[in-house]
Order: C-alpha cells, then sequence, then structure tokens
C-alpha cells in the first residue's frame, strides 16, 4: 500500500485534480493525504500596511476549509483521506512532506486557464525537480510526464 499526497488549491482545476487523485487511491488501495501551503511570502510586496499575523490566519482558515471540502468529498466516496496544512515556501514544504511522510506518490494539478498563476511547463518542472530531490513519483492528471 502507497501514500498519495495530493497538493492542493482552491477552484474547479483543484476539484478535478481532487477527483482524480481519490480515484487512484482507491484503485490502488493506497493512503490518500491531501495538502495545503499557506504562504504569505506575496505581503513583502504590499503598498500599504498589513498584519502579516491576520492575513496568515485567514489564509490558513481557508486552506483548513479546502482541505475539509477534499476530505469530505474522498469520505463520500469511501475513501478515507487525511489533510496537511504547513506554513512557508510552497516548493519547500511539498519535499519536505513527501520524505518525511514517506509518500509513494505526487498528484499536482495542471493550470486552469491563461490566468493561473502557474503555467503549465513550470509545473512539470516542479515534477522533475520533486522527482530529483525525494526519488517520489508525480502525477499530474491528463499531463503526460517524461
Amino acid at each position: 500500500m502507497g501514500k498519495i499526497l495530493c497538493a492542493t488549491r482552491g477552484g474547479e482545476a483543484a476539484i478535478e485534480t481532487q477527483e482524480a487523485a481519490i480515484r487512484r487511491a482507491i484503485d490502488q488501495n493506497d493512503e490518500l493525504i491531501f495538502f495545503y501551503v499557506v504562504d504569505i511570502e506575496f505581503l513583502v510586496h504590499a503598498a500599504y500596511a498589513l498584519r502579516s499575523d491576520i492575513v496568515e490566519e485567514e489564509i490558513d482558515k481557508m486552506g483548513e476549509f479546502l482541505l475539509a471540502m477534499a476530505v469530505e468529498r474522498a469520505e463520500q466516496q469511501g475513501k478515507q483521506a487525511t489533510a496537511i496544512v504547513r506554513h512557508g515556501n510552497f516548493i519547500e514544504e511539498l519535499i519536505k512532506t513527501v520524505t518525511e511522510e514517506g509518500i509513494t506518490l505526487v498528484v499536482l494539478g495542471r493550470p486552469a486557464n491563461d490566468r493561473s498563476r502557474f503555467e503549465l511547463e513550470q509545473v512539470k518542472k516542479l515534477a522533475r525537480r520533486i522527482v530529483d530531490k525525494t526519488g517520489t513519483e508525480v502525477w499530474i492528471p491528463g499531463i503526460e510526464l517524461p
């Protein structure tokens, strides 16, 4: 039995990725963990005064809510799932979690559209970086990786 880590965020594309991870976890009888990182690094670019602790707390609550929805979605399909929220740089926290949790498969979503923060090539580079750093397989549903 393996351990699937599904990195997720909000939006319709994230739900599609979560559903793919749920199906794979069911098919392979693998453990399923949904993963979200609260990264407030963008606040250093804010031109106005912000209480970073309050912003971080609100984003944290949003992440917990998104993960609770993903866990509930899995449970409705008969698959137990857990959730992990981390704080910091997304890539660093993802790689650290993969290693600490003994993950056997990382599931990443593909960009939803042209307005997405990430481009497909960036996601593919991230996938290669995860494989290089951890030796763990990465799957982007609907995308073939070399």
